[in-house]
């Protein structure tokens, strides 16, 4: 099984002098943005030096360490570091909360931390939920090293800590052939890394350095990117990718967990100063980006390849974001989730030519074809944990179902949870890990999956399964509609109400579609002012209603200012809350 960090090192000694990373690092005279670099033999050099102080201060292959560390080149050296050292990252999204973020700690139990002083500070307030964490790392300020509690090295430290002979660390466990080779089972789990837990509850997914190899492998041939280009990461995964395929990772000045927020005039400035050739952004991200550009007029004439992920990504957005980049260039917003990714994958120039008319018709959204890594089946839909793989029943071509997904990129559990396990992993006949996406939808003539909506958003009625994305884009159309969200609503006319509380079951009503609730926010300069304009808007939302077989029976409609959505992306909608609005 290979090692991803491998990978760094193939490319340092194809490629020594390119500038691997560059991360802000203040302003010059000039006002201008200066940029801290390191080059590939540099970061193969560094990792080596800080994986070998790790081993030499007792940290062993397959220990637990979590990693809260400010994306930068520490970031990215600290990963492939621990990845040579065989060491199991542990990583968690701050932007779930830190009631969450310690339980999920707690959860996996590490050995201990590398992180910034503020960090341990809350690591040390709470050390008794982590009675494991005896290995513990300090990122920043030297003099606060030792009041946090670091296990006796500094990063600095660390990096002149190990042996080197010939600028490498020598004799095992130092020299590289051995920080790179896997000797156990336990060693090769690469990363523990954890869900959002923005449609669910965080779960730790476990992840092979096999995986991590395939993820690179599949997105490089995909997206045709070659050793030598210039990528603007604004988000860290996948700056470390660009690492393994030899792409130079400018790394913007903006917060990662907060896209929705990100100067869009540094990103386009960033983007043009290096002459990227490809950007990876969260929609919330590019949306800003396109909006800046627009009112400027500015483009970012060297970018051929935009790629978003991490939340949907609408048709408007994709038509905003084409004109701001090389008039052959396109954007691509692949599929996938933390525990499959990528799965598939779609132009916008499908999208805007082909696929958007069928969506405005509330027929789903088009995700694409596959990765050719990717086997998937779309199953009858079921709430509950399929045991055996001769229960499945496989759906025929366009009718909707739950998606199954299987490939190297496709992890095989949830560490620690073995009901999450039961209710989204299943073993084929072949011995062959399925994982059920939570995703409904259904499969065309060219083998394209049709995203309807999270299993848990469609709400069951005596009557029928309404889908929430088909019955959404109905009211989308709206001119004054900024985005719309299909809700089960507790009716006292509901003769039986079924709650759960786990967020991923849908709730089931027994009585009708007074149970059905459809949440409207007009965009802000169009949200009703008096109590006329409010019944306007209301009865032509109606009309257009009724103008669906999807939807003509949705009588219940809200106009609500904002909805509550995610904070990273301000996508994501929380729809089981809405489900308790009155």
């Amino acid at each position: 099984m290979p090692n991803i960090a491998s990978r760094l090192t193939d490319i340092a000694q194809r490629v020594p002098e390119v500038i691997a990373v560059a991360q802000p690092d203040g302003k010059g005279t000039d006002g201008k943005t200066n940029y801290r670099t390191i080059t590939f033999a540099e970061l193969d050099r560094d990792t080596d030096r800080i994986a070998a102080a790790l081993l030499e201060s007792g940290v062993q292959p397959g220990m637990r360490l979590a990693l809260f560390v400010r994306y930068g080149i520490d970031f990215i050296s600290l990963v492939f570091a621990l990845c040579k050292a065989n060491v199991t990252l542990v990583l968690i999204d701050p932007g779930m909360g830190i009631r969450r973020m310690l339980d999920c700690l707690a959860e996996v139990e590490p050995d201990g931390f590398i992180a910034i002083p503020p960090v341990h500070a809350v690591r040390l307030l709470m050390r008794h939920r982590f009675p494991k964490a005896k290995h513990n790392v300090t990122v920043g300020k030297r003099w606060l090293f030792s009041f946090f509690g670091g296990s006796g090295l500094s990063l600095d430290e660390m990096r002149s800590a190990a042996c080197l002979c010939d600028e490498r660390p020598c004799g095992p466990p130092f020299c590289h052939e051995y920080l790179c080779t896997p000797r156990s089972d336990a060693a090769n789990l690469a990363a523990i890394i954890f869900t959002s837990g923005s449609t669910g509850p965080p779960k730790g997914v476990a992840f092979t350095h096999d995986m991590f190899d395939t993820q690179s492998q599949q997105i490089a041939e995909r997206f045709d990117i070659q050793p030598g280009e210039i990528d603007l990461a604004c988000f860290p995964f996948f700056g470390l990718f660009d690492v393994t395929m030899g792409v130079t990772a400018v790394i913007p000045e903006m917060n990662p967990t907060r896209p929705a927020q990100a100067d869009p005039a540094k990103i386009v400035e960033a983007a043009n100063r290096w002459k990227i050739t490809q950007c990876f952004a969260s929609p919330a991200l590019w949306n800003r980006v396109a909006d800046y550009c627009a009112k400027t007029g500015k483009k970012i004439d060297t970018l051929r390849r935009a790629i978003s992920a991490g939340a949907p990504v609408s048709a408007k957005i994709l038509a905003k974001v084409k004109p701001c980049i090389h008039p052959d260039g396109d954007i691509f917003p692949p599929y996938g989730a933390t525990e499959a990714l990528p799965v598939a994958v779609i132009s916008a120039t499908e999208v805007l030519s082909e696929t958007a008319a069928q969506t405005d018709q509330g027929k789903g959204v088009c995700v694409g074809k596959r990765f050719p890594s990717i086997t998937w089946k779309v199953i009858a839909i079921t709430d509950e944990p399929i045991e055996n793989w001769a229960d499945i029943q496989e759906l025929p071509m366009g009718e909707i179902g739950e998606l199954l997904v299987t490939g190297r990129q496709v992890t095989t559990e949830y560490v620690n949870r073995p009901a999450a396990n039961a209710a989204a992993k299943i073993q084929d006949n072949e011995g062959r890990i399925w994982h059920r996406m939570g995703d409904v939808g259904y499969l065309d003539e060219q083998d394209r999956f049709w995203f309807c909506g999270r299993k848990a958003h469609r709400v069951v009625t005596m009557e029928r399964t309404y889908f929430s994305i088909p019955c959404e884009a109905i009211f989308n159309r709206h001119p004054k509609v900024y985005r719309s969200a299909l809700a089960a609503q507790k009716s006292r006319k509901c003769n039986e109400v079924k709650l759960a509380d786990n967020p991923e079951v849908p709730l089931r009503y027994t009585s009708g579609s007074l149970a059905v609730r459809m949440f409207i926010e007009p965009l802000p300069e169009h949200f009703p002012k008096t109590k006329a304009e409010r019944e306007e808007l209301l009865n032509e939302l109606r009309e257009l209603g009724r103008s669906s077989p999807l939807t003509e029976s949705i009588k219940d409609i809200r106009l609500l200012r904002s909805f509550p959505v995610d904070v990273r992306h301000n996508v994501k909608i929380n729809r089981e809350l809405l489900s308790t609005y009155r």
